[in-house]
């Protein structure tokens, strides 16, 4: 169901959610000494859309059979530290791949493979990988799911995520990744690995990583504390994402 909401909620979303970020990221960059950097060199118009989503699955299956070896060959990895990328939407793994393309998101293992596709191979792969299943099967190694979280890091994380904080200006973690950790045009909480989800949230407070455009995460990140990162990386590598709101 929802896949059929279409290109153009995507397209309201992204526009929405630069508008929602912009005097945040405006604070926090006024404050910042270091050089401006362009964050991502993927601009969202109708045109990029149309690329994005113009993949071929059975190709992209082809192709994926050299990301197996660290993404497992039903897109689940059996390292705690490596993304899942099965039913991920093709939007936000085609932004990725791009950014490693460009070096924009730096990883020692990833940009030399990015840069060997070719644009249509990345839409290729991001439809193949869009489309795998999520239920779990016999012969995957997944390291997804973690296990859950204490009942006071649930607590924390589950109110992060139905309401965020109002007085630090941390908004709810569903308002972008959806209510159920899924949302188009948006990396996929719902099945990700708790220790992925920890490394990206560190990277983006310690600016390591800082592809996102308009400094959504960066801003949010960096204002919570280190508990609160540890929280909610438990809370979504245990598949409570699928349960907002939840605490047990």
């Amino acid at each position: 169901m929802r896949r059929n909401s279409g290109r153009s909620s995507v397209w309201n979303f992204l526009r929405v959610t630069a508008v929602v970020f912009a005097a945040s990221s405006l604070l926090l960059v006024a404050s910042d000494n270091a050089p401006e950097r362009v964050p991502s060199y993927v601009s969202w118009s109708q045109e990029t859309l149309a690329a994005a989503s113009a993949g071929d699955a059975f190709r992209g299956m082809l192709l994926a059979k050299r990301c197996d070896h660290c993404h497992g060959s039903e897109g689940f990895s059996a390292t705690g530290s490596t993304p899942n990328l099965a039913d991920m939407d093709e939007l936000a793994i085609w932004k990725e791949l791009e950014d490693f393309r460009s070096h924009k998101r730096i990883s020692r293992a990833m940009e030399p493979i990015a840069e060997s596709l070719s644009s249509r191979d990345v839409a290729d792969v991001v439809a193949y990988y869009s489309k795998l299943p999520v239920y779990t099967d016999p012969q995957d190694n997944r390291n997804f799911p973690g296990s859950r979280p204490g009942p006071g890091h649930a607590a924390i994380a589950s109110h992060l995520v139905a309401f965020g904080d109002g007085e630090r200006g941390i908004p709810p973690c569903q308002s972008c990744h959806g209510p159920v950790a899924y949302r188009p045009g948006v990396p996929s909480l719902m099945t990700q690995n708790s220790e992925y989800v920890l490394s990206q949230l560190e990277a983006f407070a310690n600016r390591s990583r800082a592809n996102d455009i308009n400094m959504p995460m960066r801003t949010i990140s960096t204002l919570l504390t280190e508990d609160e990162r540890h929280a909610l990386a438990e809370y979504y590598g245990s598949g409570l994402g699928l349960q907002p709101g939840s605490s047990r």
